[in-house]
């Protein structure tokens, strides 16, 4: 039997995102109401600017005062889709003091303080949900924290950012430079007016921060996540990783150590295989490739940005926690009982791609091979083209950890004969 009495939501933000979740809870209510077992009520809608208007939604609804609305007592879900760190941090905490649960896309404060987030729900015994703080509308931490959580999740590969991806995938479809093709991702709308919080991959390494501690049952947080962003890659590193069989994408890599007693986190671009089903991922898509020990491989894939996509989630947490509320229970909350450490990037094994500007002359490979064999870096192939007394030279590692070749490129660097260092690129994804 389906409750009368509604289930009151306050939404906190009415951008893009907050607007579709409001479009989506009047038109689909019927539906919803079906699905949760009673129906929904939009009680209140926090915003900055109140003149504004803001079609299908009573303007009655619509206050400045989002404390006073996550205060009044009365509210069972808060919806928060204003993004950053204060006021958002404040209001979640507040909300749960006042007994409402809360359904989130807040990746920035979620990757910075979801420990305390955490347990602040816990001691109000109430929900924190966050699909849509991660790849949008692909269902991505529901399944890895409740469909795997009978398995042990090794590796998380994946591309999570639609504006760096779209980006990379024009440079390599079109040859075009980065700055060219920033600027058509702009105009379409796949960038912002300053685009850095995605190019220089900090959007993607909250993301990395959050899907590693769900993964792997430990506390990640933002700082633990190497972070590279994308704004030096060119359209000769994707040539020579054309070369390769590869193509260049905006990875986000969590894995677990092989012995299992650490993991790490990092954003970086890299080079992969054309063969890798991430390499298929064109535009402003997004898809995350899950390893397991029992599952296996697994993919997901889909629009990971944009008001719709990131709504879906959004409801699709909202009805899960009023399911809840009106069970009296509470879903899962933060598992971070392995608390393993998070190594840096120096530990780091992986392959590199790595250009040389060097002197063509006699010798100079076999000075470049003995700097490698010195740092104990294997050499897995060499590539050398020179013209009048200038040459370049293509080395690709067997697996070497990243502070091996580091000193292996502080050491080519004072060698005479090499006039530069041109790119040095992960490769990654077999």
């Amino acid at each position: 039997m389906m409750r009368t009495r509604p289930l009151k939501v306050a939404l906190l933000g009415c951008g893009v995102v907050g607007s579709e979740v409001a479009r989506i809870m009047t038109t689909h209510a019927a539906d919803l109401a079906a699905r949760i077992g009673a129906p929904v009520e939009l009680a209140g809608v926090a915003v900055r600017r109140p003149g504004k208007v803001r079609e299908g939604i009573d303007p009655a609804l619509v206050t400045t005062d989002a404390t006073a609305l996550v205060k009044r007592g009365d509210i069972d879900v808060v919806v928060e889709v204003i993004g950053g760190i204060e006021p958002a941090r404040t209001l979640i905490t507040t909300a749960f003091e006042h007994g409402a649960s809360v359904v989130s896309a807040n990746k920035a404060l979620l990757a910075q303080d979801g420990a305390a987030l955490h347990a602040a729900a816990e001691e109000h015994g109430r929900d924190l949900y966050y699909e849509a703080a991660v790849a949008g509308a692909i269902p991505l931490i529901r399944p890895l924290r409740e469909s795997l959580a009978g398995d042990k999740v090794n590796r998380v590969l994946g591309i999570v950012n639609g504006t760096t991806n779209f980006i990379l995938d024009k440079m390599d479809s079109t040859g075009a430079g980065y700055q060219e093709a920033l600027d058509e991702a702009t105009a379409l709308g796949y960038a912002e007016a300053d685009p850095t919080a995605d190019v220089e991959a900090f959007d993607a390494a909250a993301k990395a921060a959050i899907l590693a501690g769900i993964a792997f049952h430990t506390r990640v947080r933002l700082d633990d996540v190497y972070r590279e962003g994308m704004t030096e890659v060119t359209a000769a590193d994707f040539r020579s990783a054309a070369e390769m069989g590869c193509t260049i994408k905006l990875l986000a890599i969590c894995e677990r150590a092989a012995d299992g007693g650490s993991v790490t986190a990092r954003v970086h671009p890299a080079m992969i295989p054309l063969s890798h089903p991430l390499a298929s991922v064109r535009g402003a898509y997004n898809a995350v490739f899950v390893e397991s020990d029992a599952a296996g491989q697994l993919m997901f894939y889909g629009p990971g940005a944009g008001g719709s996509p990131t709504a879906s989630a959004v409801l699709g947490d909202l009805v899960a926690v009023c399911r809840n509320r009106l069970n009296g229970a509470t879903g899962p909350g933060e598992s971070a009982y392995a608390a393993l450490p998070v190594s840096s990037m120096g530990e780091v094994v992986t392959r590199y791609h790595i250009s040389l500007d060097v002197a063509d002359k006699p010798g100079v490979l076999a000075q470049v091979a003995t700097v490698f064999a010195e740092h104990g870096v294997s050499i897995d192939t060499v590539r050398q083209q020179g013209k009048d007394g200038e040459a370049s030279l293509v080395v690709v590692t067997h697996r070497a950890s990243d502070a091996s070749l580091s000193g292996t490129v502080e050491a080519l660097r004072k060698l005479d004969t090499v006039r530069g260092v041109a790119s040095i690129m992960r490769v990654e994804g077999e």
